[in-house]
């Protein structure tokens, strides 16, 4: 008897497994970005689908559309609340040359555009950011907005923690906004932040209903002070951005600071993640004026999976086919999107210098050897490729010709074009121009090139691992 019921049962989960998968494959027909990508999720849903359902629902979306309906309410809140925000409309300026393309496209986006009236300050490693955040939070007068994607309860962690709580006590507006997996802070942490009157949030896709949105992750690296400061680029906050962890060794990473304008693109992107967990905007009035020390031009530019249209995508593709001369990156987790592969082979045969620096070492082995493929690739075209090998390198920089500087948080990979909420500033500013060619310069020199050979006599089983690894670029 009770073997009969067990075989029912297991008819019945069958069943019911088999017709969530073909609805499931008609989903991803319909929804997946590539032909290819969706004839992988449909024979993997056919052939083994008890597996294969979960893991469709939770890695195989690609458009957060429950932030897409909040980021036009809190859009249109701004407008109507805070009419302060027009005002960035006056210092809207096109670069001359080939970034007004890039300037026009982020203006039929909804992205603004580059805005004049701004300071740029390079912040190269983890000591000279994290002093630099501090003395800026401790001056703050109105509020502090402080989000990002990793924050740690460690010696560094502690000492914004102590930050933030005598801010908040002072008087000062304090919104502390993290994401739920990358963060993982104690109730006693945050209970001594709320406190002294921070306001603490995490970060979760899931609240609004759909617990299958927990793979969009929001890697955003942002601080706001009263308006008219703001910080952005690749350093979270632990003790190992400061290369205090022996397994890890230096940390390499770069991060800008933006007085001016640009700082009030940055709080934007702030208050559209800070409604979607809490339903309510921060107490933080633009402060919208350029700044007193510097007239450059930037771009402060937020992407995620609710864009209309694949922005961070858009913005890569435009600013590498806009090379003429050259093409330095450096980026730790190179798994590029195909679109983005061709145009940098194309660059190269085009007789672009392409540059990549990537980690010697990389934190996920997986990454590692798929990032194998397209380098190898790239080196056959007559790329460059460098690998750092003085502990880890985790900046995410970019630099175009003469003319153009790009720091951010957005990985080369499809995690960050596609899933991630990232944020990138891009700059024509001469000064950053030239600070970045010195930086990257000496990056180059203190790495080791790697030589096309290298790739193409790596043993069978090195290249059978890079290709298996591959496979999973699309959740990589």
């Amino acid at each position: 008897m009770f073997e009969s019921l067990y075989a029912n049962a297991l008819a019945i989960a069958l069943v019911v497994a088999y017709v969530l998968a073909l609805l499931s494959a008609a989903r991803a027909i319909l929804h997946t970005r590539t032909a290819q990508g969706s004839m992988a999720w449909v024979l993997f849903l056919l052939l083994l689908p008890p597996l294969a359902v979960p893991l469709y629902w939770v890695f195989g979306r690609t458009k957060f559309y429950g932030y897409v309906h909040r980021r036009q309410q809190v859009t249109d809140r701004a407008r109507k609340q805070l009419s302060a925000i027009k005002a960035l409309d006056g210092f809207l300026e096109a670069p001359p040359g080939q970034q007004h393309a890039l300037h026009s496209l982020a203006g039929r986006l909804g992205a603004g555009g580059f805005v004049r009236g701004n300071s740029l300050h390079l912040l190269v490693d983890g000591e000279a950011t994290f002093e630099a955040m501090l003395e800026r939070i401790a001056g703050a007068e109105r509020f502090v907005l402080i989000q990002f994607y990793i924050f740690r309860d460690d010696g560094i962690g502690r000492r914004f923690h102590a930050a933030l709580v005598e801010r908040a006590r002072a008087g000062v507006t304090v919104c502390f906004l993290y994401d739920e997996v990358g963060s993982t802070l104690t109730s006693a942490f945050l209970a001594e932040l709320a406190a002294a009157g921070v306001r603490c949030h995490q970060f979760n896709p899931g609240r609004k209903g759909s617990r299958f949105q927990i793979n969009f992750r929001n890697h955003r690296k942002i601080i706001v002070v009263d308006g008219s400061t703001a910080f952005v680029g690749g350093l979270n906050v632990g003790d190992d951005y400061l290369g205090r962890y022996p397994k890890i060794g230096r940390w390499r990473d770069t991060h800008l600071r933006i007085d001016g304008p640009g700082a009030t693109q940055a709080q934007i992107a702030f208050f559209k993640d800070w409604y979607w967990a809490t339903d309510e905007l921060p107490k933080a009035e633009f402060a919208i004026a350029a700044c007193d020390q510097g007239d450059a031009r930037v771009l402060v530019w937020h992407t995620g999976p609710a864009d209309p249209q694949p922005e961070c995508l858009m913005f890569w593709l435009e600013l590498i086919n806009g090379a003429s001369r050259r093409l330095w990156i450096a980026n730790p987790y190179f798994v590029p999107p195909e679109a983005i592969a061709q145009a940098l082979r194309l660059a190269v045969l085009r007789g672009v210098e392409v540059r990549l620096l990537v980690p010697g070492r990389n934190d996920s082995a997986m990454v590692a050897w798929a990032s194998c493929v397209h380098l190898a690739e790239l080196a056959a075209c007559g790329a460059k490729v460098y690998r750092w090998s003085d502990g880890f390198m985790h900046q995410k920089v970019c630099l175009v010709d003469d003319d153009l500087a790009m720091i951010g948080t957005a990985n080369l990979d499809n995690r960050s074009i596609f899933i991630n909420f990232e944020v990138t500033a891009l700059s024509d500013d001469p000064g950053l121009v030239r600070e970045l060619d010195a930086m990257l310069d000496r990056d180059f020199q203190a790495s080791r090139q790697v030589d096309a050979r290298e790739f193409r006599e790596a043993g069978y089983w090195n290249r059978l691992a890079c290709r298996t690894a591959n496979l999973f670029a699309p959740m990589l």
